[in-house]
């Protein structure tokens, strides 16, 4: 028996995927207050200033008007978290330089938060694949994908369209395939599970 590897739905990477759009949003309004809290102070550049309007405004419109793009189009995604990334850890530096340092603290963890987001949409960006091998299964996760021994596994049922995985610790994992399974590959599932479960 050679590996298997199918594409599936992982519901949490799906959830992280829905709620991108929120979660630009949030950065976009955060950007604009930061800039509009500026706006009759002195002391702040006029350049950077309107550069972090135009940026609010871009990331905004971007939600609203291409909403279905940022879904489909992860690379689009990435960057502007990217942005993002470097814009509050842009003004957490320019805060700790001008003596605000819970402020800059609070820039810096909006920052990694960003950050580790983008990390876990690049994950996210690649193929969500549950792999069978002659010692285990690999299954998609965030942050990182799982890899199970097969003694830790308890449980396989799998379906045309789905695939249920119970483990020794009683843990459940549900997964809908991209496409429903041809006979042959339901097979090879069956033939994995009866020989090492």
């Amino acid at each position: 028996m050679e590996s298997l590897c199918l594409p599936v739905i992982h519901p949490a990477i799906q959830k992280l995927k829905l709620s991108g759009s929120w979660l630009h949003l949030l950065a976009g309004l955060l950007i604009l207050i930061h800039a509009l809290s500026h706006l009759n102070g002195s002391g702040i550049h006029p350049v950077f200033l309107w550069c972090q309007v135009l940026i609010a405004l871009d990331i905004i419109i971007l939600v609203f008007a291409g909403r279905g793009l940022l879904a489909s189009a992860p690379r689009i995604n990435l960057f502007f978290r990217l942005v993002e990334v470097v814009f509050f850890a842009g003004i957490g530096i320019i805060m700790m330089g001008a003596g605000a340092y819970f402020s800059g603290i609070f820039h810096f963890c909006l920052s990694l938060s960003y950050l580790y987001l983008c990390y876990c949409e690049r994950l996210a960006a690649q193929n969500e694949v549950l792999c069978f091998y002659h010692t285990g299964i690999t299954l998609p996760g965030i942050p990182r994908h799982t890899f199970m021994i097969w003694t830790h596994i308890n449980r396989v049922e799998a379906y045309y369209d789905s695939i249920r995985i119970e483990t020794s610790s009683r843990q459940v994992y549900h997964f809908s395939f991209r496409k429903n399974l041809d006979y042959q590959e339901l097979e090879q599932i069956h033939e994995f599970c009866e020989h090492y479960l």
